[in-house]
This record gives C-alpha cells, structure tokens and sequence, in this order.
C-alpha cells in the first residue's frame, strides 16, 4: 500500500472506519492499527487507501456494519474470502466489488448489488451459487468485467447476457452450464477475454461469419466443454487472439493452417481432442510471438523440412501422441528456451543428438517416454533445475547413466523403466537429496541394491522390480520415511523380510516384493503398516503362519469416500486414488491355518491365498469380505465346506478353491453358480455348477477332473481389471455417484493439490 506522505484522512471517512470496526468480531485483532491514538491519519492504518481497501483474507465474523457505505470515494473494495452477510450498502458510486470465496447461502444475498450503478468490474467467483445465472445481473449493462467462476450455476447462458454491449471480460469457467455455445456470444464486439472452461456445454463450436473482423478477443478458452465439430479457417479473423483454450473436447478434422497467421499468438492448447491430419510449417508461419504450444493426445502427423528453423522460440510443448519421427526432431535444436518438452509416444526411433543435453539451460521437465530411441546416456543432465525427466519404455542400452559425486542434483523424478539398461546401479546417490520418485523397473540391471540409496530420504516411490538385482534390502532404507510405494519384486533378492520394513512407515500403500527368494517368516512388524492398500509377498520361499494382526490393515478395513477417478467418472470410492486393496501371499510354503482375523478386512478387493500349505477351515465369515472381487485359495489343504457366508460377496468375479479337501455341498448365490466348474475341482463338493449331490448327503468326487487345471496359475498383482471387469455389479452401487456434477467440479478444484498421488498412483502404475 503507498501512501501520499501529503496527504490526510478525511474526518468523516476515519469515523466510518471505526464504526465499521465496531461492528466487526475481529478475533485475530487484524485492524489493530485502526485506532486514532495510534495513528491519527487513517490513511496510514492496514488495509485502507482514501479510494483503495482491500479486506480480503480476513475470515471476519458477524454482519457487514452499513457504516461501510458511508465510503463515498471508494473506487476499489475487496471483500473476498470473508464469509459474512452482506447488508444492503450505499456505494453507488464504486467502480470496482470483488466478492469473490465468501459462500452465499443464495442469490437472494446479493441483489443489492445491482443498485451499484458505477459498478464496471464485478467479482462472485468461488461462492457456491447454484440454479440459473442471477437475474439481477441483466440490468447491470455497463458491467466491463465479470467473473461468476467457480460456483455452481446449471443453466444454459442467458441471451440477455448477449447484449452487454461494453463488456471486456467474461469468466464462466468451473460451472456446470448446459446447451450449446451460441454464436450470439460474438455480439459483444468489445469483448477481449472469453472463458467458458469446465462446463457442460456441448454442440459444435459457435460460428459467427461476418462478425469476427470487428472482435477484439485476446483469450478465448472452451477447455472441457464436450464440445464437437471442426476447427474453421475463421480463426484467421481473430487477429488479437493471444491465447487459444480449445482442450479436453470432442474436436475432431485437422488444424487449419489459418492458425498460422494469428501473428499475436502466445498460448495454443487443443490437447485431448480427436484432431487428425498434418500440422506443416504454414501452421507456425507467423507464430512469433508463440511461447506455450500443447497438443498431445491427438492423431496428427507432423510433417515439416528438416532443416526447418521455427519463428517462435517456445517454453512449453507438448506433442505427446503426435507422430513426429522416425528421426529425431532437429528443429529443437533452435529452442534455446525449453523448460517443459514433451513428444512422447511420437514413434521416434534415432538416438538422441548430442547437443540436446544442452540445449536449454531452463529445462525442468523432459518427457521421451515411449519411443524407440536407442543409444547409450554417458551422463544425466547436470542442470539444477531439472524437475522431472521420463525415458521410460524405449530401447536404451548399456550401462545406467553414471552419477558423479561432485554434482548435485535436483531432480525429482527420474524414469528410466523398460529399457534395455544393464550393468549395476550406480552407487554414488548422497547428492540426490530432491529425489522423489526413481523408477529402473523393467531392464537388466544386476548386483545389489546400493547403501547409499537409503541417503535419499525424499523417497516417495522407488521401483526397482524386474531386475536381475540379488542380496538382502540394505539396512541404510530404513532411513526412507517417507516411501508411499516400494516395488522390488521379480528380482533374485534373498535373506528375510526386514522387520523395520513396517516402522516409521505412516504413509506406505504399497509393498510388492513378489518373485524373489526371500525366506523366513512374515514379520509381524508389517502389521504396523496401516495405510498399505497393496502387498504383495507371492512366489517366494515363505513359511510359517499368516500372521493374526493383519487385520490392522486399516486402510484395506474402511472405506473413507474420498474422490477417485475411474475412466475418467469421478465416483468417492476410496481414501487414495488407488484403485485395488490387495493381499497377495499365494506361491510360498506358508502353513497354518488361515486367521479369522482376515474377514475383518471388509475393504479388500484381492485376496490370494494359493498353492501353500495352509490347513483347517474357511473362515466361517468371510462373507463379511463383502467388496472381494477376486479370491483365490485354491492348491492348499484347507478342509470343511464352503461356508454359506460367501454367497454375500456379490462383487465376486473371480474364484478358485480348486485342489484343496474342501466337502459338502456348493451354497447358492449368482456368483457360485456362474464359475467354471474348474474353480471347484480337485475337493469332494457337489452341486451346481457341479453334478447334484447324491441321496442322502453323498457327494460326488471330482477330485480327478480337470486336473492340473489350477497348475501353475498366477494372479498379477495389480488387478486393475478386477475393478472394470465386473462393472455390473460395481455401477448397482456406485453409479449414481457420477451424476453428482458439484462432486465432479469439486474434484477438479483440488487435482492440482493431488497431483503427486496421481502421478505416483495412476501414471506410474
């Protein structure tokens, strides 16, 4: 706030203020300074400028005092982000009202303020209004700039509002707005900003010929609008247009080449569309003012000369999906301001040229996953605002890029999985202290997993699976608190299981140490695991019991409903954005029986138990397991029937008690039914979908058909299909929830906040 030394309060605008102050429940006493023996100019006190006051932030409880309008040369308040009622306030002649986060209970709180008749800019972002757009605002013609953003507002636009003849600034986006996208929208000729982002609008894109000569648009945005038709060469008449948000929609054809032409172009994005064609350089022609270009995930061939030098010279692009190569593209060679690139899944088949290391000294995300590139990487990028670099899934050989110990890195995520790396992995990693995410899953690498990998206390996520990795889990990993994820299996690590594995841990989901030869018991000490969702321990050499305690799994016990998405719905369904709670045991010399405690795992979509030792009966209440989408307990020596509790688990798609000595009859459900008969063979059962029992409780003996059937099966440990396949069933349940719109908005308000559990949760898995 700046002040004019020569300047005073006027008396009567220092006697508002402190009226206004006495109305006021100032707990946090934040307009201490609002007091004459303080300071006897008002000028001076927080917050307030003869024309200027901004209160927002403040979370003021009680009524708005009406002394407040008593201000008669404001030209600027900001009451944002406070939460009180509003009372009717005379400021007719204030220019400017941000009201935006304060949560009006309705619109009826807000009619006074189409008494504001000076009133150009208005804000009502974030206030969780619903129904239509507020009547009140049509007589408000002389408003310049208005945002209502970010409520909840379901109606189609208004045609009045068509005819805001001076309006520059328009802001819709975060709504759930229905119908089409008139092309009465281009009638505001004075128009220079138009988003209406993250609707429910649909049809095709408005079309106004003969009109957009005259417009005056710099940014137009229809991001996630399930808008549909073709991209016209009438995008050559937005001659101001900076910025172009067509993304997350239904736009399909090719890109006219008119969009070459918008030479005040800065921002482009028309990713996640059905866009198909070629983009040639006529595209780009006079793009020289062009910084941000996003368009991955469409069907578009680049096709331009080799030697072609852009106009532009870009910070961000994203060709991720695009068919660019074979050859690497040399034209980025003239981008010597990268800091985001993205062209993976873009069929590139060369090695990677040596100056592209090089090439910016402000990358900090580099993204050539999905290729074919070969060649070997000498050394990582140096730079220290690397943020985030995925060369995952192409044809990289050789030896792991060497780490040297005098450079330090400040890398966060670094993906090199399915690749062809061989050798070990490099032992210096005490300078990768921004280290987040590691993935070397999926090449040749040998030797043992190196002690200086527990220095990397950042670890969130580290996949080494699929390896050729042997030797105990160093004791430094006891260090990593932090790991959500820990994925070693399908290596030759042997020794036990360590105990401290399942300490200071509060925050692990998932442990797969699958395919190994790690030997003894399972440690109790796991059991102190209580957020893992996913374990996964099968095809080891394992022997003693399952331990009781594993009913302390409390994130596989409860179902907390917080938001998740599947296939792009927004359903509450779990309390991360994983999708699979599963235990995986299956494949060891486990014996014993199986604990009770188990049934009370009642989240649990996953459970397989199979080709162990494991005696005694099923527990009588498994049925509780009521989410159980696949159960395999199959090639043990549990005995007794199958206890009827296990017709209650009706999302049941997958089941196998096959080669046990299992007797009695099959309980009924329509799940028992259904299964082949080979998820029975192998016990003394009788019943559908077996042969009928004979007279008086005389079985039928099945033991010998189909046998070998259960031989050798392997359930994968991420049942992500499990989920989808048994889809019935699951949209009974939980269908209704993807209707909800304000439950899909609010989701998307918050991604930005979850965007590392997607990353690590969803993407990397």
């Amino acid at each position: 706030m700046s002040l004019n030394s020569h300047a005073a309060c006027p008396e009567n605008e220092k006697q508002a203020l402190l009226n206004f102050k006495k109305g006021l429940i100032d707990d946090a006493d934040r307009l201490a300074s609002w007091d004459p023996h303080h300071h006897p100019d008002c000028c001076r006190w927080f917050g307030v400028h003869l024309r200027f006051l901004d209160l927002s932030g403040n979370k003021f409880e009680g009524l708005l005092p009406h002394q407040l309008g008593n201000l008669s040369n404001l030209q600027y308040l900001n009451l944002g982000d406070n939460g009180p009622p509003l009372l009717n306030l005379n400021l007719s002649s204030l220019p400017i009202l941000d009201l935006s986060y304060n949560n009006f209970s309705n619109q009826m709180d807000l009619r006074w303020v189409s008494k504001l008749n000076s009133l150009v800019l208005l804000n009502l972002e974030g206030n969780g209004l619903d129904g239509p757009i507020p009547d009140f605002l049509r007589i408000m013609t002389s408003l310049r700039h208005l945002d209502l953003s970010h409520n909840y507002f379901n109606s189609s636009i208004p045609e009045w509002l068509y005819n805001f003849s001076t309006l520059q600034v328009l802001r819709l986006y975060g709504n759930e707005l229905q119908g089409d996208i008139s092309s009465a929208i281009f009638n505001i000729r004075t128009l220079s900003e138009l988003d209406l982002s993250w609707n429910d609008l649909e049809g095709k894109l408005p079309r106004a010929a003969g009109k957009l000569c005259k417009l005056r648009l710099e940014s137009l945005a229809f991001s996630k609008c399930q808008l549909s038709g073709q991209l016209t060469d009438q995008l050559e008449h937005f001659k101001n247009l900076k910025q172009l948000y067509l993304d997350s929609n239904s736009i399909s054809g090719p890109i006219p080449t008119s969009l070459g032409q918008l030479a005040n172009l800065e921002w482009v994005d028309v990713s996640n569309n059905l866009l198909e064609g070629v983009v040639s350089e006529k595209h780009f022609a006079k793009l020289t003012k062009l910084w941000d270009f996003r368009g991955s995930n469409n069907s578009l061939v680049l096709r331009v000369n080799p030697n072609w030098v852009p106009p532009f010279q870009l910070r961000l692009l994203q060709l991720g999906s695009w068919q660019i190569g074979p050859s690497f593209p040399l034209w980025l060679r003239s981008q010597k301001h990268l800091e985001y690139l993205d062209i993976s899944n873009s069929r590139i088949s060369d090695v990677i040229p040596r100056w592209f290391w090089g090439l910016s000294t402000q990358f900090r995300h580099v993204n050539l996953s999905r290729n074919q590139i070969s060649g070997q990487i000498q050394y990582l990028p140096r730079s220290q605002v690397y943020f985030f670099v995925d060369l995952s899934f192409n044809n990289f050989s050789g030896p792991l890029p060497r780490i040297s110990g005098n450079d330090t890195f400040a890398m966060v995520v670094l993906g090199l999985a399915n690749n062809l790396f061989s050798g070990e992995i490099p032992y210096c990693w005490i300078k990768w202290q921004s280290l987040r995410v590691l993935r070397l899953d999926g090449n040749r690498v040998s030797g043992k997993i190196p002690i200086s990998m527990g220095t990397v206390t950042k670890f969130q996520s580290l996949h080494l699976h699929n390896n050729r990795l042997h030797g105990e889990i160093p004791l430094s990993l006891k260090s990593c608190t932090n790991l959500v994820a820990i994925n070693f299996g399908e290596n030759e690590l042997n020794g036990h299981i360590p105990g401290w594995m399942g300490h200071g841990r509060p925050n692990l989901i998932i442990l797969i140490l699958r395919s190994n030869k790690f030997g003894g018991n399972i440690p109790d000490h796991l059991c102190a695991l209580t957020s893992l969702q996913i374990l996964d321990l099968s095809n080891n050499h394992l022997f003693g019991s399952i331990p009781r305690c594993i009913s302390n799994f409390a994130a596989m016990m409860f179902m907390n409903l917080l938001p998740v998405v599947i296939k792009g719905q927004f359903l509450e369904y779990g309390n991360t954005l994983n999708l699979v709670r599963l235990v995986d045991l299956s494949r060891n010399n486990l014996s014993g029986e199986i604990p009770q405690e188990v049934v009370n795992l009642q989240a649990l979509q996953t459970l397989n138990l199979s080709q162990n030792h494991l005696t005694g009966k099923i527990p009588k209440l498994i049925g509780a397991m009521i989410l159980i989408e696949t159960l395999d307990l199959s090639q043990n020596q549990l005995t007794g029937s199958i206890p009827e509790s296990i017709s209650g688990m009706t999302f049941l798609s997958h089941l196998n008690l096959s080669f046990n000595n299992l007797t009695g009859i099959i309980p009924t459900s329509t799940q028992l039914q259904s299964f082949n008969e080979s998820c029975y063979a192998g016990n003394h059962l009788c019943g559908p979908p077996l042969k009928g029992c004979r007279g008086s409780g005389k079985e039928t003996d099945v033991k010998n058909r189909a046998k070998g059937i259960g031989k050798g099966r392997e359930i994968n440990w991420f049942y992500v299909s499990m989920p989808l396949g048994f889809v019935t069933g699951f949209w009974c349940v939980l269908g209704p929830l993807v209707f909800n719109r304000r439950w899909r908005i609010t989701y998307y308000r918050v991604l930005t906040e979850l965007w590392w559990k997607v990353y690590d949760f969803v993407g990397k898995f």
